[in-house]
């Protein structure tokens, strides 16, 4: 109906017909293009990290003589993610079997690997390791960190947020990152910041 509505019209020149196509292939590149991006803006996550000691396996090589960890040691241990707050007054996460002892309260699985520096397992001041963390939230959302993890507990330490997939692909940022202590079951309990930039 537009079509026959501007054809009875007063005839304008071509260069009206060749503007309009232009204007309609414009809005709809920068419409398929604005689609494929990730929402941008920024959103900060806090969670509660509980590693889970059964999954917890590191090299052969490189260790003490107690057998811990030594430098260049590589491992790669996983976890579960709750909301903030969730490990304070002894609860480790966790249960004996490696099982989440909160099921209900888990927001999603916490992957981590890299290596040991410092003195490995025996280091008591500083960085211990250097990781890579993935944080898999669900419905194919996952957030990669990178950088350093101190052996101080309740000493924060800041690491880069490097991507991410789902609404978080393209994600940039900063991570903080405290050591809340050790479970019973000599687990490690973080606390994490994700400040995460996103488009």
């Amino acid at each position: 109906m537009r079509g026959n509505a501007v054809g009875q019209r007063s005839r304008p020149g071509p260069w009206w017909a060749l503007a309009v196509v232009a204007a309609l292939f414009i809005g709809a590149a920068t419409s398929a293009v604005a689609g494929s991006r990730a929402p941008s803006g920024n959103e900060v996550l806090r969670f509660d990290v509980a590693e889970d000691p059964t999954r917890f396996v590191f090299s052969s090589e490189n260790v003490h003589a107690d057998g811990f960890p030594a430098y260049g040691n590589y491992f790669v241990t996983q976890g579960y993610i709750y909301p903030e707050g969730t490990l304070v007054g002894g609860e480790d996460g966790v249960n004996e079997d490696g099982s989440p002892s909160l099921p209900g309260e888990v927001l999603g699985e916490w992957t981590c690997w890299g290596v040991h520096i410092g003195d490995g397992g025996h280091t008591t001041e500083g960085a211990w390791v250097v990781t890579t963390q993935l944080y898999s939230l669900g419905s194919k959302k996952t957030i990669v960190t990178d950088g350093y993890e101190l052996s101080e507990v309740g000493v924060a330490g800041s690491r880069a947020i490097t991507g991410g997939t789902g609404r978080y692909r393209g994600a940039s940022g900063q991570q903080i990152q405290t050591l809340l202590g050790f479970g019973s079951a000599n687990n490690i309990l973080l606390r994490t910041e994700l400040h995460v930039a996103t488009g």
